[in-house]
């Protein structure tokens, strides 16, 4: 926790409260595990897309790629995972980002593709599933003027690839991964590592749609060993684009607790001391269950060795 705080990386948390919110630091000593047996090509921010060219199949089809985005954005479905009555919208990794206007459109995560994926994207579903080491896929769309607030993503099982689909070609719309800025353009690709401090902004007049990737980051065997058992946590984390779709236990349990807790925050103006002991009470069970799960896999690896 204190090398993720005060060490990794050039920028900086604003504050202790601002890392214990927005850094995740439950997930830290697994994290700084992956970090430790992390290949060389890999123990950076930006990647060379050099040294994983695996990836350029993606790249080289970005066009059929991106005629499957256009329809998806045509016909509304980037609008509908925002719906609050639909369970898409109980994502506990991206539901935070709805309203600054980002959304998303998942294909495959952490061995299943989706229904809507196979039927909707289905050049997409094949290009992908024809790269080694690619753990979910999505598209994403920011549309003009929305933002992703500085944050950094939970866990270190992954690296992220984005590939330009439709953008606005525009240096006002971009990420800042670390201190360093991309801007997005059709047909390119950037590769980072997503438990750096990054944000994002579209200050342009057109919207930018990108194919993301999460690529399996390369470590030796103990890493491996570590990575295994993070995915098997990222699995129940599925989230269906429409009704019908697949879904994980923490999506299903997301959905039907996060309207009760809304109507919990009602009381916040009538009764402020019952919303915080209600309030407390939900966050220190997470935080529990949390401790547990890390515990149980701390001890599994421990016996390992």
């Amino acid at each position: 926790m204190g090398y993720v705080y005060a060490y990794r990386g050039t920028e900086r948390y604003e504050s202790l409260n601002f890392y214990l919110r927005k850094g995740w630091p439950i997930f830290a000593p697994l994290n700084c595990l992956l970090y430790m047996f992390t290949k060389k090509r890999a123990a950076k921010p930006i990647m060379n897309l050099a040294d994983f060219p695996e990836l350029k199949l993606v790249q080289d089809n970005w066009e059929t790629i991106r005629n499957e985005a256009v329809n998806l954005r045509e016909n509304g479905y980037f609008d509908k995972v925002k719906d609050p009555t639909s369970s898409a919208y109980y994502d506990i990794g991206f539901r935070t980002f709805y309203k600054y206007g980002w959304s998303k459109f998942y294909l495959t995560w952490y061995g299943t593709t989706l229904k809507s994926a196979k039927e909707l994207c289905p050049k997409t579903v094949e290009l992908v599933s024809k790269v080694p080491g690619v753990n979910g896929a999505m598209y994403s769309i920011l549309p003009v003027g929305s933002k992703l607030t500085k944050h950094l993503d939970p866990v270190a099982t992954s690296l992220r690839y984005h590939l330009g689909l439709k953008t606005p070609n525009d240096d006002r719309c971009y990420i800042n991964i670390d201190g360093t800025d991309y801007s997005w353009r059709d047909g390119e690709a950037l590769l980072f590592d997503e438990t750096y401090l990054h944000f994002a902004f579209n200050n342009s007049e057109n919207e930018r749609i990108i194919l993301m990737l999460e690529v399996d980051r390369p470590t030796n065997i103990v890493g491996k060993i570590i990575n295994f058992i993070f995915k098997q946590i990222m699995r129940i984390t599925l989230v269906p684009n429409v009704p019908g779709d697949q879904r994980g236990l923490v999506n299903a349990i997301f959905g039907a607790v996060t309207p009760a807790l809304l109507k919990v925050r009602t009381l916040k103006q009538t009764n402020i001391v019952l919303y915080k002991i209600i309030k407390h009470t939900v966050n220190l069970t997470l935080l529990a269950i949390a401790f547990g799960l890390i515990y149980l896999v701390l001890t599994f690896i421990q016996s390992l060795f």
